[in-house]
């Protein structure tokens, strides 16, 4: 006899700007996703956050190269501290 899946319980922040009705629908939407298609989701978040936290970049400095657009971007998603240990010697940009 196979085993049942394990119910997974997602625990989630709520949205400032989205309804709570929004949000209990997207929470069961989620829970009828495959382990896979929910990592697909994650992924695909988390990189579109990256590309929208690098136009804010560019937006507020035009005169950013890619390379000083990408450390910018490092050191937000890091941290000051951790950005100056991975990456010593390199300069402290303005994100």
């Amino acid at each position: 006899m196979m085993a049942s899946p394990a119910r997974v319980t997602i625990t989630t922040m709520s949205a400032l700007d989205t309804p709570d009705e929004v949000s209990r629908l997207q929470i069961e939407a989620y829970s009828r996703m495959s382990p896979g298609a929910r990592l697909r989701v994650g992924l695909e978040l988390t990189e579109m956050s990256r590309r929208l936290l690098a136009d804010g970049i560019r937006r507020r400095h035009p005169d950013y190269d890619e390379e000083q657009v990408r450390l910018a971007s490092i050191r937000l998603w890091l941290g000051p501290e951790l950005f100056h240990s991975a990456y010593p010697g390199k300069r402290e940009l303005e994100p």
